[in-house]
C-alpha cells in the first residue's frame, strides 16, 4: 500500500496537568465550568467520581459570575465549592470544598492556549494575555477591526511524525490565516453554509461574548462580517440551527444568567432579529377564546443552556439542558416551517396539532411565523441531561452521552421523530462522555474528545449507525490535546475541530481530521436507523 508523507500541522503546546477537577480550576469566574450550566448557580462540576490528580473534573467549578462558563449542573451534596459557584450542580447547591490540590502554574511554549486560572495580574510575566474587546464582560458589542489579528500568509508549522498509509485517517492542524480571532472559544457553536463556518458566542477566560467569525474551509481564512439588527446578548452554551440560509440561536447564557430567547441570525444580509414569544397567557389578545387550564401550559422552553436541537420536517426538536436549578430531559419543537424574519409582521397565535397550544411570532401572515409546541413522547424517556449530543439520522434522532451532575452518562438513546419512542440501545461496549462533539460521517458517528467523568479525553471513538455499536479505530498523526466544549464541523472529507476547554486553557485552534476515502467510507451506502428488539436495553 502506498504510503504518503504527511506533516503534522499542529504546533507543540505544552500546559500544566496539576491536581485540580477537570473541567473547573478554582478561579473567581465561570469560565471554567463544565457541567455546572445544568442545575444551579452556573457553573459546578464535580460527580461522585474518584479525583485525579492530574486533571480537572468537569463538574467541578468555582464561583460563577457573569464571565464564561459552559456548564448548569449541581453535583448534589458531592460538589465542593470553597467559592461556590461552578460545579456542575443538577439541583443541588454545591456543599464542601473543591476537590483537588492547587495547579502549578502552566509551562509551555507560545501557543493558542489562553490561561484560564486567574486574573491577569497574577499570570507570569511569560504568558500574555491578548486584548479583550468592551463585548467580553460588559457585554457592549464592538465590531472594530481591531479584534482581529491580521496575518497574510498561513503557517505551515512541521513535525518528524513519520509518513502514515494514504488510506489512514490523519490528524493535523489547520494553516490559518486572515482576521483571526482575538479571543478564543469555548462553548461557542459553529454553523456550516456551504463552504463557510458562522462562529457565534461562546466563552473564553475573560467573559462571553456576542460576535461573529467566518472561517473559509477551503482557504482556512478567518474574518470577521459586519453584522447588522438585534444582535443577542454575550452568551454560551446554546444552539445554533441552520434553517435555510438562516441560523436560529436558542437558549445559553452568561454567568449565572440563563436564557429563553430565540434569535435568527441571515447569513445571507448578515443582520440578526429576534422574534418575539409571550411569556403568559394573559399577554395573548384574545385571552376569552383561551382554555380554562391554559395558564398552566408554558408557552416557550424554560431558560436553559447545554441543550441540544436538531431540524426535521420543518421543526427544530430542543432536548434537555440545565436551567441553573436542575437537569431537564423535556422535549420542544420550534415550528420553523414559515420561517421568513425578513417580515416582521404583528404576532398571530393559533392552536396547535395533537390537542395542545403553540404560541409564537408571525413574520409573513397571519397563519405562519415562529411557533413552540411541548412534545409528548412514549416510552421511558433518558434521565435528565446536559452537555450531551443530539444528532438527526434520517427520522431518528440519537442522543450520546451527557451529564446530570452528578454522573457522566455513557448510554445511547433514539427518538422516532415519526412516533415519538423512545428506545435505549444495548451496547455492548460503551464510552462515558459529556461536552463532546458527534457528526455523522456516512453510516457512523464520530465522536470526537469530551470528558469522561474523570478526565479529558482526545480520542476519536466510531458508533456504527447500522450495527449501533461502538466500533474501535486507528487514526494517525498528532490528535488535538484532550478537551470539551469545542466544535466539530464536517465538509469535503475532513472534519474540523473549533476551540475547546481542558479544564485549565481555552484554545483558539482549529484542527483537520483527514477522513481517508478506504479508512471511514461504509460498505452500506444506503442505510436507515434500525431500532429492533435486539439493540434494546435489556
Amino acid at each position: 500500500m502506498t504510503q504518503r508523507g504527511r506533516r503534522n500541522q499542529d504546533q507543540v503546546a505544552t500546559h500544566s496537568t496539576a491536581a485540580s477537577s477537570l473541567l473547573f480550576a478554582a478561579v473567581d469566574d465561570d469560565e471554567n465550568d463544565t457541567m455546572s450550566s445544568l442545575s444551579i448557580p452556573d457553573d459546578s462540576h464535580s460527580p461522585t467520581v474518584p479525583r485525579s490528580t492530574s486533571t480537572h473534573s468537569p463538574y467541578l467549578h468555582p464561583t460563577h459570575q457573569a464571565t464564561a462558563s459552559t456548564s448548569t449542573f449541581n453535583v448534589g451534596g458531592q460538589l465542593a465549592s470553597a467559592s461556590g459557584a461552578n460545579t456542575p450542580t443538577m439541583g443541588h447547591a454545591p456543599v464542601g470544598t473543591l476537590p483537588g490540590t492547587p495547579r502549578a502554574p502552566a509551562s509551555r511554549k507560545p501557543s493558542s492556549l489562553r490561561h484560564t486560572s486567574g486574573p491577569a495580574e497574577s499570570l507570569p510575566p511569560s504568558i500574555k494575555r491578548r486584548p479583550s474587546s468592551p463585548s467580553a464582560k460588559e457585554g457592549k458589542y464592538s465590531s472594530s477591526k481591531s479584534a482581529t489579528r491580521p496575518r497574510a500568509t498561513p503557517r505551515l508549522p512541521h513535525s518528524d511524525d513519520p509518513p502514515a498509509p494514504a488510506t489512514a485517517m490523519y490528524w493535523s492542524r489547520a494553516p490559518v490565516h486572515g482576521h483571526l480571532p482575538m479571543r478564543s472559544f469555548r462553548a461557542h457553536t459553529v454553523t456550516l453554509v456551504d463552504h463557510v463556518a458562522w462562529l457565534f458566542g461562546g466563552c473564553d477566560d475573560k467573559g462571553c461574548w456576542r460576535d461573529v467569525y467566518c472561517f473559509d474551509t477551503e482557504t482556512m481564512y478567518w474574518s470577521r462580517p459586519e453584522t447588522l439588527g438585534d444582535v443577542p446578548p454575550p452568551c454560551r452554551a446554546h444552539t445554533a440551527t441552520l434553517v435555510d440560509r438562516k441560523i436560529v440561536v436558542f437558549g445559553g447564557g452568561q454567568g449565572p444568567v440563563y436564557y429563553d430567547s430565540t434569535y435568527i441570525f441571515d447569513t445571507v444580509t448578515r443582520s440578526w432579529f429576534r422574534p418575539s414569544f409571550p411569556h403568559s397567557q394573559s399577554s395573548l389578545q384574545n385571552p376569552i377564546s383561551q382554555p380554562q387550564n391554559s395558564q398552566q401550559s408554558p408557552v416557550h422552553p424554560a431558560p436553559r443552556r447545554a441543550h441540544t436541537a436538531v431540524l426535521y420536517n420543518g421543526k427544530i426538536y430542543v432536548f434537555g439542558g440545565g436551567n441553573g436549578l436542575t437537569a431537564l430531559n423535556d422535549l420542544w419543537t420550534l415550528d420553523v416551517s414559515r420561517l421568513d424574519p425578513t417580515s416582521q409582521a404583528a404576532m398571530s397565535y393559533s392552536h396547535g396539532s395533537y390537542g395542545h397550544r403553540s404560541y409564537g411570532g408571525s413574520f409573513g401572515g397571519s397563519a405562519g411565523g415562529l411557533r413552540w409546541s411541548p412534545v409528548e413522547t412514549q416510552g421511558e424517556p433518558p434521565a435528565p441531561r446536559g452537555y450531551h449530543t443530539a444528532n438527526l439520522v434520517g427520522n431518528v434522532m440519537i442522543v450520546v452521552g451527557g451529564s446530570d451532575g452528578r454522573e457522566c452518562f455513557s448510554d445511547v438513546w433514539c427518538l422516532h421523530l415519526d412516533t415519538l419512542v423512545w428506545t435505549r440501545l444495548n451496547l455492548e461496549h460503551s464510552h462515558r462522555r459529556l461536552s463532546h462533539t458527534s457528526t455523522q460521517v456516512g453510516s457512523y458517528l464520530f465522536i470526537v474528545g469530551g470528558h469522561d467523568g474523570s478526565a479529558y479525553r482526545d480520542e476519536v471513538v466510531l458508533f456504527n449507525l447500522v450495527h449501533l455499536q461502538y466500533e474501535p479505530r486507528t487514526v494517525k498523526g498528532k490528535p488535538p490535546s484532550a478537551r470539551g466544549y469545542h466544535v466539530t464541523i464536517l465538509h469535503d472529507s475532513r472534519l474540523f475541530v473549533f476551540g475547546g476547554f481542558n479544564g485549565h486553557d481555552v484554545f483558539d485552534d482549529v484542527h483537520i481530521l483527514d477522513l481517508a476515502g478506504a479508512a471511514y467510507l461504509p460498505q452500506v451506502m444506503s442505510f436507515r436507523v434500525d431500532v429492533g428488539a435486539q439493540h434494546l436495553i435489556a
